[in-house]
């Protein structure tokens, strides 16, 4: 078959393939496997030497760990450091050394078993991070967990390489292993010190020269360019684009040179996959189904076993984090293909064990959706009944003159102002999760709820100059004032507003002034969108003087009605039509029309002048 004819048929399994995964929620990564697998020796036969095609897909995985270096710019490093190189050396360590001991269980030699453990420990990010988007748990502690565990692993691959690398020499006495030293030091050194001034004189070259493709040359000759370097002393390939990557991560070109790439790596990195899958021995599957299953099943349940007891017993977190965390790392993951090609180009290990232990890797990520499937129908109703939420935290400080009920991004905005006064405060939440995130940070503050009598005693609301109400939740922003005003009415409160509704319910209650969350940032960025429209500074301050001013007055109008949805309704209608009369009467006291677009008052006023001339 001709070449043309094999890039097409690549590129139609993929396209007919891969989507189809996606609507699944197989993932992509097993729609290129599976498109390998049709279009490789096992089914069609299409292609017969998928050798040839990873030797060039390779590239996709280059360009990966370039994509890699770009996101680790040195304050997300700093910000994640705990849960990055702690808790994600934690999984690597116990995974991998569980994975090597049943590896070298199975007769493979020590070198072998311990790149195996490591590729196994592995998890796929493209599969974990978006089964956990679609589930909504990104933000959630145990989705940032798993985030930090992933981005270990990125980085521990270039290590990990290496070591291969090394260990490969010295299972087969080669004699270049001893010249690998002083050359490749050198070069590293010389990347790292003279790598950013030279990359960024040449990207600025590339700008100035208007043009897109030869920035996407500029990106591309970086990262290869850095890549043969390292190969020629010796080192991997990947090391040079991920040191490329991270030499550009907190520079001004960073987004270009992402967007520049991505398309390549995507492309390329999909060719990875498919090649891997082209490589997959079915005849294995079908020698022996019921060993393959059984040998990925126990690849997942060991993974998330491991990972959860060493999460509770050695680090005691909560089950409530501990589990769904140690299911989404089970799965094996995309650079367990890449460690393990490695390990077998190093005779490590033999291309039949590759083949079976790649196999395996492809099928966990077959029944990982399977796993969540039982953790939400099963296990997580056998823990529902023995993991209740911890009790609440027992407040035995003294008062303090201001309490903060809710500590989210409002609550802890207050609360870092009210630290650089050195004014003390007691904060309270009710979600057990967001409180064990913001102790991570350093933060103190106490697990409650502050709609409870009780607790609202023990943190001596009575001593207090200042309840601060800064909960999400309205209906318990309410309850806590209602609670407070009944049982403590010398305590003024001020309460954060979700919405009008919320803020007329607050007035309604006898807050004074609730603050409107979104307002005053909402009305900084119109008087920001005025001015770049080429408004007047002075006009722009009188515009929003006068619709905050107007706001503000049917604001009190709507507070006699907003319990009645039809007169709100016709309020709003009536409110938006004087509005819309006050900035009319405005604009033809400036002699101008708000009829008119800028640039066409502008032209009406030019002509206005010529005529007058």
């Amino acid at each position: 078959m001709t070449s043309l004819a094999t890039a097409a048929a690549l590129l139609a399994a993929a396209v007919l393939l891969v989507p189809l995964f996606k609507k699944l929620g197989l993932g992509s990564v097993l729609g290129y496997l599976f498109a390998g697998v049709v279009i490789g020796p096992s089914v069609i036969g299409v292609v017969h030497e998928p050798e040839t095609i990873l030797h060039t897909a390779e590239l996709g995985v280059t360009l990966l760990m370039f994509i890699i270096g770009l996101e680790l710019q040195r304050e997300r490093l700093w910000a994640l450091r705990r849960s990055i190189f702690g808790i994600g050396a934690l999984h690597l360590l116990v995974c991998g050394a569980a994975l090597a001991a049943l590896a070298w269980w199975a007769n493979l030699r020590p070198a072998g078993a311990l790149i195996v453990g490591i590729a196994l420990a592995m998890t796929s990010t493209a599969f974990a991070l978006p089964a956990l988007a679609e589930r909504g748990e990104m933000d959630s502690p145990h989705g940032r967990e798993t985030f930090s565990v992933l981005l270990f692993q990125d980085l521990s691959v270039i290590p990990v390489l290496a070591l291969v690398g090394v260990l490969g020499a010295a299972a087969v006495g080669d004699a270049q292993t001893q010249a690998i030293g002083w050359p490749a030091l050198a070069a590293v050194v010389g990347v790292v010190l003279l790598g950013r001034p030279l990359l960024s004189l040449m990207f600025k070259f590339a700008l100035k020269c208007g043009s897109h493709e030869i920035f996407t040359a500029a990106a591309l000759l970086t990262t290869i360019g850095l890549a043969w370097l390292m190969t020629t002393v010796g080192l991997s390939s990947t090391l040079g684009a991920f040191l490329a990557g991270v030499l550009l991560a907190d520079s001004q070109f960073r987004h270009e040179l992402e967007a520049s790439i991505e398309p390549f790596e995507s492309l390329l990195l999909g060719l990875f996959f498919m090649a891997v899958g082209m490589g997959v021995n079915l005849d294995l599957l079908k020698r022996a189904p019921f060993a393959m299953l059984g040998l990925a099943l126990a690849i997942l349940l060991i993974k998330a076993a491991m990972f959860y007891l060493a999460r509770r017993f050695i680090t005691g977190a909560p089950d409530r984090l501990a589990r769904p965390t140690a299911i989404a790392l089970a799965v094996g993951g995309e650079f367990a293909f890449v460690l393990l090609t490695a390990a077998q180009s190093a005779k490590l290990i033999s291309n039949e064990e590759g083949e079976v232990i790649a196999l395996a890797v492809a099928l966990t990520m077959v029944l990982a959706p399977l796993l969540w499937i039982v953790n939400d129908r099963v296990i997580a109703r056998w823990f529902a009944t023995s993991d209740e939420p911890p009790p609440f935290d027992r407040i035995d400080d003294p008062g303090t003159p201001v309490i903060i009920a809710g500590f989210g991004r409002v609550g802890q905005i207050v609360g870092r102002v009210l630290n650089m006064r050195n004014i003390k405060f007691t904060a309270v939440d009710a979600s057990p999760d967001h409180v064990d995130s913001v102790r991570r940070f350093g933060n103190k503050i106490y697990y409650g709820d502050a709609t409870r009598l009780d607790l609202m005693r023990a943190a001596k609301v009575e001593q207090a100059q200042l309840l601060v109400v800064c909960v999400d939740n309205t209906e318990a922003s309410l309850d806590i004032v209602r609670l407070v005003r009944r049982n403590f009415p010398n305590v003024k409160i001020l309460a954060r507003a979700r919405n009008r509704i919320h803020l007329m319910e607050l007035r309604d209650l006898g807050i004074e002034a609730p603050i409107r969350e979104t307002f005053a940032g909402s009305v900084e960025l119109a008087k920001l969108v005025l001015a770049d429209l080429g408004e007047d500074a002075e006009r722009i301050d009188r515009l929003v003087a006068t619709f905050v001013a107007h706001d503000q007055e049917m604001l009190d109008k709507a507070q006699a009605v907003f319990r009645d949805e039809d007169k709100l309704i016709a309020l709003s209608k009536t409110s938006r039509a004087e509005l819309a009369n006050i900035l009319r009467e405005d604009a033809e006291a400036d002699g101008r029309s708000d009829n008119l677009a800028p640039e066409q008052q502008a032209e009406k006023e030019i002509r206005s002048a010529t005529q007058a001339t």
